[in-house]
């Protein structure tokens, strides 16, 4: 790298951490305008502090830890402020105690303000100095830092209102949590996966070292815990019921008198709950927050369930089981706070910043509609006493898996999924349940029409490059397909790459894979073939055979443009994660291209499609018991220029009812069921997803028209 090119990616990295910290700073101030002088100073309980407090605090951690050390010349605005203002680093020294914090009328309000400009205007010219890696990382922790003192502002406000007989408003125009339906049990396969931070951008140390653990299968619910299901709990005694909580609970529950969660109060109209819009109705759909953890596991007694354990919740977050993960509610785990194998923590003061709370506390994962932007990870590990209810604080379910032959067909993921997509406002099914045995075959005849150019075109680019493909993959690896179907397209690679020692296919549909698995351990004699029934978009382990070897990804068939954009983000990150370091990995995309072409390839003039389309009704009514017209309903192909995406529908011909999994849904006449999308691309567009999605294009290739293209991308 050149010098100059050097100074300009260091000025520019500069200028990016400038406006970082500007804007951290500004919203904080941003958050404590609704604010008069007197909230301010207040404190509510031992656990909270003042507003005016939070301010100095934050400010205080630039100064101590940056400003005094590294500016040349620095003038500290008040040497009492090192005293009033730390919070627990012994290394620093003495300081003001928790409890009394309340008690500082002085400095005052304008004062804090003034130290904060002091302060930031002193950082700009820290910031405008080279900065060392250490330096870097100190201002990052100090934004983080600050980030959480925006939370803790917010919640500690709440508390302070929640107190005055007049229940004020800290703003009425603060956003409510989005409600919706009740959550739905998602399984996941046992098996060893990766948790903790893997060293790409900020993190807190706690959540490192990123280490290996096993997980036996277990359920997840995809959503949060709502108020209704909540008062059907308290509805059916779950407050006075012993046998339903933990001992250290009870007892809570008897000396403080709980009987719903807090900031809830009961009157002659019902349940209302105090929130930072003020006191308001309970609203059935929305989650249920501000809970202990006693109160969690109670609850998750009562409803036959469980906690998730930290790396259950991470590593469904991770396979993108999960809603509401990061914008309602922390949620307790059951999951004790405790260093990861390896973790070590800082030396000097910073190294107090979580190491030494990792005892009799418990964690939370996720994020609340009280944390700030852009600060919530997926490895992200909170953590709260077990008795603690003012944080904005919720739950999910999870349950072990259920034994083999207890299985109620009304209760499997296709009956949820279905369940919840026709109970959708816009009725939606998931576009992976089209591959059943019959499924599979109507696919493979839609491939031979004469108007579905993606297989033939991306088998004719395959069959020109496999060599090329080939070349690039090492000696002994093991090839990975994502979604095999009947891997017709894989054998272009296996006969161009005899070195390859195992192939894994992914697929949903039993019937297809092992169809496909006996015609290739036939047809390769001396490869090791090691299927693995499997939704492709969640799998965390491979089976044992791919162990060892290095893993190359392969991904034909534009199916990447079936998810949405965000989705296909969330799949290419956890491709990564399964095939591993320096990873490899073959991803085929369909391109954008004329209307009528598109809309032709998805509405054949034999009607294959449309038959396709419809065996989905036929699915759900043989595996789930419905009473589906599948003839009441026609096949739709349309082009959605503004998304680059085709769109198929199943519309509904007529008024009418039908009932699924003991559910009964009506349809409008001309009513759409949305069943799948197909986005297309630009060979920039896709290259931006890629990147969104942590992968580099090493290459690429375009076919003839009408075009597809295949990528290679290295992690």
């Amino acid at each position: 790298m050149t010098r100059q090119l050097r100074q300009l990616r260091e000025t520019s990295a500069t200028h990016t951490l400038c406006q970082r910290f500007q804007a951290v700073r500004d919203r904080t101030e941003f958050l404590v305008e609704p604010l008069s002088a007197e909230d301010m100073v207040v404190q509510s309980m031992p656990d909270a502090s003042p507003a005016k407090w939070h301010m100095a605090h934050t400010t205080w951690f630039f100064e101590t830890f940056l400003l005094i050390p590294n500016l040349p010349g620095y003038a500290v605005f008040d040497p009492t402020f090192g005293y009033l203002f730390n919070s627990y680093y012994e290394a620093v020294g003495p300081r003001h105690p928790r409890p009394q914090r309340g008690l500082m009328t002085r400095p005052s309000v304008d004062q804090v303000l003034a130290y904060r400009k002091h302060v930031d205007e002193n950082m700009t010219t820290l910031l405008m100095t080279p900065l060392s890696d250490e330096m870097s990382s100190l201002i990052e922790l100090g934004l983080a830092h600050e980030e959480q003192h925006q939370e803790l502002l917010l919640m500690d406000i709440l508390h302070l209102f929640s107190l005055s007989s007049l229940k004020p408003a800290y703003s009425p125009r603060w956003p409510k949590d989005m409600s919706g339906r009740r959550g739905h049990f998602k399984p996941l396969s046992a098996g060893l996966t990766e948790i903790g931070h893997d060293g790409d951008g900020f993190a807190f140390d706690n959540e490192g070292p990123r280490h290996t653990t096993y997980l036996q299968s277990f359920e997840i619910s995809d959503r949060l815990v709502t108020n209704g299901e909540w008062l059907s709990f308290i509805a059916d005694g779950g407050y006075h019921t012993a046998s339903l909580w933990l001992s250290e609970g009870w007892t809570l529950v008897q000396e403080h008198g709980w009987n719903s969660p807090m900031y809830w109060q009961h009157d002659e109209n019902g349940w209302k709950r105090m929130s930072l819009r003020g006191l308001e109705g309970i609203d059935p759909s929305a989650p249920v927050t501000h809970i202990s953890y006693y109160e969690a596991v109670a609850y998750a007694n009562w409803a036959d369930a469980r906690l998730p354990t930290e790396a259950e919740w991470e590593a469904a977050a991770r396979a993108g089981l999960l809603e509401q993960v990061d914008d309602v509610a922390w949620q307790w785990t059951q999951s004790a706070y405790s260093a990861y194998p390896g973790f070590k923590p800082s030396m000097g003061a910073v190294g107090e910043y979580n190491g030494k709370f990792m005892v009799n506390q418990m964690v939370l994962r996720g994020g609340a509609s009280v944390t700030s932007p852009e600060h919530c990870r997926l490895t992200y590990r909170n953590f709260f006493h077990a008795e603690k209810r003012w944080m904005v604080s919720g739950l999910r379910l999870a349950r072990d898996s259920r034994q083999p032959g207890v299985v109620d067909p009304n209760d499997s993921e296709f009956a949820r999924d279905v369940v919840a997509g026709l109970g959708a406002p816009v009725k939606t099914l998931s576009p992976k349940y089209f591959y059943d045995a019959a499924g599979s075959d109507l696919f493979e005849s839609i491939c031979e029409t004469a108007e579905y150019y993606p297989t033939r075109a991306e088998t004719g680019l395959l069959k020109g490059i496999a060599g090329q493909i080939a070349a690039s993959i090492p000696a002994g690896a093991a090839l990975v397909e994502f979604g095999s179907g009947a891997s017709e397209k894989t054998r272009l690679v296996l006969d161009a790459a005899p070195h390859i020692a195992v192939y894994v296919p992914i697929d949903i549909s039993a019937t297809a894979l092992n169809k496909a698995a006996r015609a290739l351990r036939q047809r390769y004699p001396a490869l090791t073939v090691a299927p693995q029934v499997d939704d492709f978009t969640r799998v965390l382990t491979l089976p044992e055979e791919a162990d060892g070897h290095t893993r190359v990804g392969f991904f034909p068939g534009s199916t990447i443009g079936n998810f949405t954009h965000q989705q296909a983000v969330d799949f290419l990150h956890r491709a990564h994660d399964v095939l591993g370091e320096n990873a490899h990995f073959i991803v085929g995309v369909d391109l954008v291209k004329d209307e009528q072409t598109l809309v032709a390839a998805y509405d054949d003039a034999e009607g294959v499609t449309a038959q396709f389309n419809k065996n989905l009704l036929t699915r759900i009514n043989r595996e789930l018991h419905a009473d589906f017209d599948v003839a009441a309903f026609d096949h739709l192909a349309v082009w959605n220029a503004e998304q680059a995406c085709m769109e198929m529908h199943l519309v509904s011909r007529r008024q009418q009812s039908v009932t699924v999994a003991g559910h009964t849904f009506r349809f409008a006449a001309g009513e759409r069921l949305h069943t799948e999308n197909s986005h297309k691309f630009t060979v920039e567009s896709f290259t931006d997803l890629a990147a969104r999605g942590g992968w580099s294009v090493s290459e690429h290739w375009v076919s003839d028209a009408p075009e597809v293209a295949l990528f290679s991308l290295r992690a």
